[in-house]
C-alpha cells in the first residue's frame, strides 16, 4: 500500500474516522489530482463526516454548501452588499464621473461572499463540502461546471475570479435523482456503503471504548438485518451510535425486547418502521 494512504487510513483513525482501503485511495486521488471527489450513498453512511474529517486532517477550515430545490447565485456565489453601496453613492452623490463611481461600487469589496465564492478565494486550501447535490435541481449543477473543472466563477460585473488556492471539493448525494454525465465526468467517484459488521464493531468501540464487545456486536447484528428490512429509513451508522449509548446509559448488557420497545426510537426515525419493529422478537434481528 502506498505509504501516504496508510498514513491517512492512520490519522483517520486517530480522528475517529474508520476508512477502508478503497476509500482511504479516493481521498488520496483529491488531494493529489486537484480534482472533486462525487460522494454516493445511503444517508448516514459517514460520507458528510469525511469531509469534516479531512478538513480536521488538514489543519483547515471546512466550508459547507446545503443544498436544496431552488438554489441560486446569491446564496451559493455572491451577493451585493446594497446598504453599503448606496452609503457610498450618497457619500460621494456629487461625483461627476458617474462611470467611475459605477467601477467603484462594483467591486469585490461590496461583494457578499456565499459558500463557493468564499471557497476560492481563501489564502489556502479549504475543502469545500457540497452537501446532498442531488436536492438541488438541473439548473445549479451548470453554474458549478465551471468551478468543478476550472476552479473559477464568472461574475458579470467583475468578470473571471480564478482560485487563490484550489479547495478540496466534496460533493455527496443520497441518490434521490439522478445526476447530469457533465458533472460526473469533472469528478473523481466513490460509491460509499454501510460499513460491514466487524468494521461497524470497530466504529462503536472507537467512539464508545468502555462498552462491552458482546453488547457491541448484538446492536450491530440488529442494526445490520434491520437494513435488510423493507424500512421507510433504514439507521445509518448515527443511529448505530446513538443506541449504543443509549444503552450503556441505560445500564443494559445485552439487548431485550423490553428494551427494544422503549429504546428504538434512538434508532427509526418513521412511524411505521417503528410498528414493524415491536411487532418483532429480538431474536428475529440477531
Amino acid at each position: 500500500m502506498n505509504t501516504e494512504i496508510a498514513r491517512l487510513i492512520e490519522d483517520f483513525y486517530e480522528h475517529d474516522y474508520i476508512l477502508n482501503d478503497e476509500l482511504a485511495t479516493a481521498v488520496f486521488l483529491l488531494k493529489n489530482l486537484e480534482k472533486p471527489l462525487l460522494l454516493e450513498g445511503n444517508p448516514g453512511v459517514g460520507k458528510t463526516m469525511l469531509a469534516k474529517t479531512l478538513a480536521e486532517h488538514l489543519h483547515t477550515s471546512l466550508i459547507r454548501l446545503q443544498c436544496y430545490e431552488g438554489l441560486d447565485v446569491s446564496t451559493t456565489i455572491y451577493e451585493w452588499n446594497y446598504q453599503k453601496q448606496l452609503l457610498h453613492i450618497k457619500l460621494f452623490e456629487q461625483e461627476k464621473d458617474k462611470k467611475q463611481l459605477g467601477n467603484q461600487i462594483f467591486g469585490m469589496d461590496y461583494v457578499l461572499k456565499r459558500p463557493l465564492l468564499q471557497a476560492i478565494s481563501a489564502q489556502k486550501p479549504v475543502v469545500l463540502l457540497i452537501d446532498e447535490i442531488d436536492r438541488a435541481d438541473e439548473e445549479f449543477e451548470a453554474y458549478l461546471l465551471e468551478l468543478l473543472s476550472d476552479f473559477q466563477i464568472s461574475i458579470p460585473e467583475l468578470g473571471t475570479i480564478k482560485a487563490v488556492s484550489k479547495p478540496l471539493v466534496i460533493l455527496t448525494s443520497n441518490r434521490t435523482r439522478e445526476l447530469s454525465d457533465a458533472l460526473r465526468r469533472r469528478c473523481l467517484y466513490h460509491w460509499v456503503d454501510f460499513p460491514s459488521k466487524t468494521k461497524e464493531i470497530d466504529i462503536i468501540a472507537k467512539k464508545l471504548p468502555h462498552i462491552d464487545q458482546q453488547l457491541a456486536a448484538q446492536i450491530v447484528t440488529f442494526i445490520h438485518n434491520l437494513r435488510k428490512s423493507n424500512l421507510h429509513k433504514p439507521p445509518g451508522i448515527a443511529e448505530s451510535l446513538d443506541w449504543a449509548k443509549t444503552l450503556l446509559l441505560m445500564n443494559q448488557t445485552h439487548i431485550t425486547d423490553a428494551i427494544v420497545k422503549t429504546t428504538i426510537g434512538s434508532v427509526l426515525k418513521h412511524k411505521d418502521d417503528v410498528a414493524f419493529v415491536r411487532n418483532k422478537t429480538v431474536q428475529e434481528f440477531l
